[in-house]
This record gives C-alpha cells, sequence and structure tokens, in this order.
C-alpha cells in the first residue's frame, strides 16, 4: 500500500494512525456533508464537480437516480484504489460511496428546500462538500471517482488533489451546458472554484501526520 507523503514530523512527535472507530465516524459525518451539499446543489439545478457532478448530468439527462450512477461510474475507480492504495483504503472507499449514493437517493425523503439562493446554494455547497471530502481524505479513505486519481497523484507526485478535480470540471461544464441553463451552469462554476480552491489549499499533507 503507498504510503502518503509526509514531512518528517517534529523531534518527539509520533504518527498516529486512526482507531477504526474513528475513520467510522470520521467518514459518516464527512459523507453526510457531501450528500447535503449534493441534495442542495440538485434543488437548485446545479452541477457539482468530479465524478457525483458527472452523475447529475446525467440524471439530468435521463432521469436516472443520481446515487446509482454515480455508484457504477465509479466501480472501474475501486479496482484502481485496490491496485494502488491497498485493501484497507479500498474497502473504506467503497462503504463511503454505498453510503453516498444511498443518502443522495433517499435525500429527496429526508430534506425538502423550499428557497435558496443559486449563488448562496453555490458557495455553502461548494464549502460543505470541500470540507466533507477533506474530512474523507484524511481518514485515508475517498468516496470514489476522481477522488481516489486525486489522492494517488497527491501522494505519487505531489499534484495537489484540487488541481486534478479542477481540470475534469473543465470538460464536465462544457458538457453540462447541454442540460442545463448557462446560468446555472455558471453558478455551478462558481461552487466549484469554491470547492476545488478549498481542498488545494486545505488538503496538506504536510500538515497532518495522522494515518
Amino acid at each position: 500500500m503507498d504510503e502518503v507523503q509526509r514531512e518528517k514530523p517534529e523531534r518527539g512527535a509520533q504518527l498516529v494512525p486512526h482507531a477504526a472507530w474513528e475513520d467510522v465516524q470520521g467518514i459518516v459525518a464527512s459523507v453526510l456533508l457531501i450528500a447535503f451539499a449534493i441534495g442542495l446543489f440538485q434543488k437548485l439545478g446545479l452541477i457539482t464537480s468530479g465524478i457525483a457532478g458527472l452523475s447529475i448530468v446525467i440524471h439530468y439527462a435521463t432521469g436516472w437516480q443520481t446515487g446509482l450512477v454515480f455508484f457504477f461510474l465509479n466501480l472501474p475507480f475501486y479496482g484502481l484504489a485496490l491496485w494502488r492504495l491497498g485493501v484497507r483504503f479500498a474497502l473504506k472507499t467503497l462503504a463511503a460511496a454505498a453510503l453516498l449514493a444511498l443518502l443522495v437517493d433517499m435525500e429527496p425523503n429526508l430534506i425538502v428546500f423550499e428557497r435558496v439562493n443559486p449563488v448562496f446554494g453555490a458557495l455553502l455547497g461548494g464549502v460543505l462538500m470541500g470540507f466533507g471530502l477533506l474530512g474523507v481524505f484524511r481518514h485515508r479513505a475517498s468516496v470514489g471517482g476522481l477522488g481516489i486519481l486525486a489522492v494517488l497523484l497527491q501522494d505519487r507526485f505531489g499534484i495537489r488533489a484540487g488541481v486534478t478535480l479542477l481540470l475534469f470540471d473543465l470538460v464536465l461544464f462544457a458538457l453540462a451546458l447541454l442540460v442545463a441553463p448557462v446560468q446555472l451552469v455558471g453558478i455551478s462554476v462558481l461552487g466549484a472554484v469554491i470547492l476545488n480552491v478549498f481542498l488545494a489549499v486545505n488538503h496538506r499533507t504536510d500538515r497532518y501526520i495522522a494515518g
């Protein structure tokens, strides 16, 4: 299993791995934030980043359930996680992605958004999703898709996770213009910028040494 590239801890400091229960509570809490953000984006007719965003685009185009599409689009990436990042990372990622898919498809029965300004929704959703992804990453997992690739590239080559996600989004939002109004796609870009800048600034392995 590839280990995260970290600076050496200060003298006397020790690398303290997460206990299993810490992983569970951290990942569940993070997935709840991500699911809430996705539900908010869908309510507003917006697009989000990564494979989740592609799943929403497919949902808008076909009517298929976003969570189900998300889970199946990620199947190749679960194999990548197992191959490159180890069994533990792959299992935690599979569990996180399955929980996220379930919550996203259940969310319309759990939460009703009555009125949200689209620009504020894009800002709030981007921040919430950033916190959620950061929490999942820090427990050595992902919610699938580009999150796995982003973690791999950061671990191996030092490329910030936010940069990888932003490049994919350039293509994603071009596709989104086929199924969503230009104005909403533009607001969605704002949310994606907030998300990816948040990750680029905060997902730094030299500032977080717990395993």
